[in-house]
């Protein structure tokens, strides 16, 4: 199933862009990438994406825009957002719009493996309800 789940990386910087497709390549899902908010919900229009993993700072559309953006426009999509600003206000912040997960930065290949998979079983499930 994770073959069919899509996961869009939003983040400005190339070099986190790359580890974060071949960590999930790797699971088996299918990434895309996007290095600001506006790509991203650009893509959002044309592609099936089932989460979307995005960076808080980013110049233009900060991580909390998108969010907002995503959970109005498209409901049934996760988000999961990465902070290298851990602190207990950004993360609260985060969950209170709509969040699905959050990971901070620096992270580890299986820490991010584990939020997403976290993710994915709570769409798949929230999927499960709507559709029974």
């Amino acid at each position: 199933m994770k073959s069919a789940t899509t996961v869009l990386i939003v983040d400005d910087e190339p070099v986190i862009q790359s580890l974060l497709e071949k960590i999930l390549s790797r699971e088996g899902y299918k990434t895309f990438v996007a290095g600001d908010g506006a790509t991203a919900l650009k893509m959002l229009e044309s592609q099936p994406v089932s989460l979307v993993l995005s960076d808080i700072k980013m110049p233009g559309m900060s991580g909390f825009d998108l969010l907002k953006e995503i959970k109005s426009r498209y409901p049934r999509i996760g988000v999961i957002i990465m902070t290298a600003y851990g602190d207990t206000f950004t993360v609260k912040d985060a969950l209170l719009l709509g969040a699905d997960e959050y990971i901070t930065k620096p992270f580890k290949s299986y820490e991010v493996s584990l939020v997403v998979e976290r993710a994915y079983w709570r769409i798949m499930s929230a999927s499960a309800k709507v559709e029974s």
